[in-house]
């Protein structure tokens, strides 16, 4: 196809190579294509662009075409636009050599290197790639197809074609393809960095349009939306859409453009847009309405106004968007450290080896110590726990413990008797005392156990809780670290174990009533009598019930009085209950008295008593016993406070010496000597396929994030020198056609290029006269 030309010989866009939009579009286009490959990860992040909507046949496509000045899209009487087109336009300008002084071309993302000359072919592989991935009906994706387009006779800019707003669905389509289409729309226009083009026909209700309706919903305001009103060409004779293109009807901040498309009828005979756009210039020239209108009618004019607008809009988004890269950027490092690089060596995989495990056992001593760089403060953890364990649960429960809970009196007493044997109980014996002590200090064996049971479940918490990142790419390390450490961690249990029983049985083997802080027997007894007197004294009739002491004669001792002589019993005649104990001499040495026989002659029958009961308790409790019970619990309580605290201050050092110090002493140790072999390495550093595969996604979102920030960094480095050297290159707008290059014999084409030049003086002016300040809204709608 040759140049397009006006009917003078100008360029119908572009007269003059543009200036506005020549440095940082075509970074933004450039940015499309470095973040494309891995869109979906990097998702919310929002490239400044131009959203066409529009209902079916709107004529979008249209307009889309006439802006770039070829036929490249799909047509057809049913949706043709299916998946969302990124269309990148970038000027470029003709180089010396090249044939007829042109270049113009398509490429294709998903086709790098590929260059289309024939734009033919370009709407074929968007047909071909649109029934690719929405099938061959008519149903729709929401997945991108990217296309940019280099000519010299193009605007830079970046627009993304929507499908059309429909409401019938057809072919294959769902029935929820209006509500499909419409969320698709919304997800592109309700982004901050969009520019939204609504089309609407002139030849519709413009008041209930649907692509106005969309665009406000997603921009209230209306700050960042342009309407383009076609079709005006066939607005049925006496009707206009002047109060629209002023924004009367629906205020617009960026205002309105008219254009006038080719019809079906020009399409299907062929005709060029390079006629269409004659056709359009004089259809405005010539109307009596829109020849005053020369700022908001044609494609040459909504050119430049998106030209200007989406570069203005960069530039105020450019910092804000390299501050979103670089906080990616920090996330994807962070993330690519847990994967690590891929090792190819045996000396590679020694070197993580040995960082892996000397970095676990310094997060591990970190823990215990509370020096953890990821300290919580929600809850107690690391040695803080096992800190607790010995504080508030081991001391706290043997204070609370009372040495005489599980003896009575009776209990006492018994022991204490048992102790005296065949003799009474004159002072305090030291047998009963031992033995109830002794059985109270073993009471702490089980205690302290349980307190390195608790400390070894809190060593094994940690060490799970080891956050060593670079553990995520090796599952198979990470398993055998955990039952070395498990081993290991019982291994010291044992010594620990054996410390505190052997604590305990030295405690019970010699009971040092020579301690000086234990109370001693006289000062017990002093103390019970104390207490006995005070119990007396609130209760004055005890001293009525006292138990009497067997004093009493029994009746056979007064018999034996009576009988006058202290007669050894053997002669009184009584069996044994074993036999008889009188010898035949005996027997006959008595028989010879006979004095005595008569005294036997008259003994009554024989006293039986009564058999012993299998198990004995003393049955009154004299006031000297009573002493000695109290006495007894004073030297218990007293003895047994000076243990406890021996064991509630040994014990916690015996499990801190043999499983938690020794531990992180000998950690490290242990490992190097388990694990660090050659032989094992291939399998310890075994990684997941996809960890392989992450780590590869990972890495390529980190160069991408890498070259798109040296990118912007580079648009700021020019932007700075330009400054510098004092160049207004970035505030000169582009010589865009304004009509005046005709000359005209009418008043009303004089008027049209004074307002087409005023405009263009006047839009650079209000862009750029301070950087980030929002446009002002003006009577006329810009």
């Amino acid at each position: 196809m040759g140049e397009e030309t006006r009917p003078n010989g100008t360029n119908p866009r572009t007269s003059a190579p543009p200036t506005i939009g020549s440095s940082v579009i075509p970074i933004v286009n450039k940015l499309q294509d470095i973040l494309a490959p891995v869109g979906s990860e990097l998702s919310n992040i929002s490239l400044p662009h131009v959203a066409v909507v529009g209902s079916q046949s709107s004529g979008k496509s249209s307009v889309l075409e006439a802006l770039v000045g070829r036929d490249f899209l799909p047509r057809g009487c049913d949706i043709c636009t299916r998946r969302p087109l990124i269309l990148m336009l970038e000027n470029s300008q003709p180089k010396p050599g090249d044939h007829d002084g042109r270049v113009e071309w398509g490429e294709f993302r998903h086709m790098p290197g590929r260059r289309f000359d024939d734009f033919s072919k370009i709407r074929q592989e968007i047909q071909t790639e649109t029934e690719r991935e929405a099938g061959y009906n008519k149903g729709v994706s929401d997945k991108q197809i990217g296309l940019k387009i280099f000519s010299p006779n193009v605007l830079n800019m970046t627009l993304v074609d929507l499908p059309g707003i429909t409401k019938v669905p057809v072919g294959d389509q769902p029935s929820d393809i209006e509500a499909r289409i419409r969320k698709m729309i919304m997800a592109h226009i309700s982004q901050e960095n969009c520019i939204i083009l609504a089309v609407s026909p002139a030849n519709s209700d413009l008041a209930t349009s649907d692509a106005l309706q969309m665009a406000r919903e997603a921009d209230p305001t209306g700050s960042r939306t342009i309407g383009v009103i076609t079709k005006l060409d066939i607005m049925d004779r006496g009707t206009d859409a002047r109060n629209f293109l002023l924004g009367k009807v629906v205020p617009l901040h960026l205002g309105y453009v008219g254009v006038v498309n080719r019809s079906q009828e020009d399409i299907n005979k062929n005709r060029s847009i390079a006629e269409a756009l004659a056709y359009e210039e004089r259809f405005f020239r010539d109307h009596p309405v829109y020849c005053g209108l020369s700022n908001h009618c044609g494609i040459p004019q909504l050119a430049s106004l998106l030209n200007q607008i989406l570069e203005q809009h960069i530039q105020m988004v450019l910092p804000g968007l390299k501050a979103e890269l670089n906080s990616h950027m920090g996330g994807i490092v962070k993330e690519l450290r847990t994967y690590g690089d891929a090792m190819e060596s045996k000396g590679e995989q020694g070197v993580i080896l040995l960082d892996i495990l000397s970095k676990y056992c310094e997060v591990f001593s970190a823990m215990v110590d509370g020096k953890s760089n990821e300290m919580s403060t929600k809850e107690l953890s690391g040695g803080a726990r096992i800190h607790y364990i010995f504080q508030s649960i081991f001391v706290q429960s043997l204070e609370e413990v009372d040495p005489c809970e599980d003896l009575n009196d009776d209990d006492i007493r018994t022991a204490v008797q048992n102790a005296t044997g065949l003799r009474n109980t004159l002072f305090l014996p030291e047998v009963p005392f031992e033995v109830l002590v002794r059985r109270q200090i073993a009471r702490l064996l089980d205690p302290s156990l349980q307190c390195l049971r608790f400390v070894y479940d809190e060593l094994m918490k940690m060490s799970r809780a080891c956050g060593v990142a670079e553990l995520q790419r090796f599952p198979f390390l990470r398993r055998r670290m955990d039952e070395v450490m498990g081993k290991f961690l019982r291994d010291g249990v044992k010594p620990a174990e054996r410390m505190i029983e052997n604590l305990i049985e030295t405690e019970m083997d010699y009971i040092n009533s020579s301690n000086p802080k234990f109370i001693g027997g006289s000062k017990a007894i002093e103390l019970a009598k104390q207490q006995l007197k005070l119990a007396q004294g609130n209760h004055p009739s005890s001293n009525n019930e006292r138990p009497v002491s067997s004093g009493k004669k029994s009746y056979m001792s007064s018999n034996i009085n009576k009988a006058g002589g202290n007669t050894a019993l053997g002669t009184w005649g009584i069996s044994s209950i074993f036999g008889s104990r009188a010898k035949s001499g005996e027997v006959q040495a008595s028989q010879s008295v006979g004095e005595t026989v008569p005294f036997v002659e008259q003994i009554p029958s024989t006293i039986q008593l009564r058999e012993p009961p299998s198990m004995l308790r003393p049955l009154e409790t004299t006031e000297h016993d009573a002493e000695i019970i109290i006495a007894t619990k004073l030297l218990l309580g007293s003895y047994y406070d000076i243990v406890r605290k021996n064991i509630q201050d040994l014990v916690p050092k015996s499990i801190m010496h043999f499983l938690v110090n020794y531990t992180k002493r000998d950690l490290h140790f242990v490992f190097i000597q388990k694990l660090y072999k050659e032989n094992l390495f291939d399998e310890l550093l075994q990684e997941h396929d996809e960890v392989v595969v992450k780590r590869k996604q990972i890495r390529e979102m980190y160069n991408v994030l890498l070259q798109a920030i040296q990118t912007l960094e580079e648009v700021e480095l020019s932007h700075n020198s330009n400054l510098r050297s004092g160049t207004e290159a970035a505030t000169r707008l582009p010589t865009t056609p304004d009509f005046s290059s005709h000359v005209r014999s009418t008043n009303c084409g004089e008027n049209r290029s004074s307002d087409a030049s005023s405009f263009t003086n006047s839009r650079a002016r209000r862009l750029f006269h301070s950087e980030g300040e929002a446009l002002p809204v003006k009577s006329n709608g810009l």
